[in-house]
């Protein structure tokens, strides 16, 4: 079954009020509702464009495949790259972490990449 995982990534993003980020974005109130709380039935493609557009990722970084127990899938099945996986670190927390110098250093190569 497929699914809305959009918590890592409001995580990364520093997102603290999902619902509010979304109904800014453009979805609607009862829909905003529906999505953060694993409710969605129907995935709309403009939804998934849109949360993909404001949200900066792609739609595998939102989705998440549970395998059902009545219907399982070869190890090697494409979907099987959509499963949960470990958490992401939180980045707020790493930066705050790591020695000036360092720090420094991925400034220093992330805007020699940009």
């Amino acid at each position: 079954m497929l699914s809305f995982n959009l918590a890592p990534v409001f995580k990364a993003r520093s997102i603290s009020n999902p619902y509010t980020f979304l109904v800014k974005a453009g979805i609607a109130r009862h829909t905003a509702h529906r999505i953060l709380s694993n409710q969605v039935r129907v995935f709309r493609l403009d939804h998934i464009e849109l949360l993909c557009r404001v949200l900066v990722c792609e739609p595998n970084d939102i989705l998440v495949y549970t395998p059902s127990a009545n219907q399982p899938l070869p190890e090697d099945h494409p979907l099987q790259s959509l499963r949960p996986s470990a958490p992401a670190p939180n980045v707020k927390e790493t930066l705050s972490t790591i020695p000036f110098k360092q720090l420094q250093q991925l400034a220093g190569q992330l805007s020699s990449s940009v």
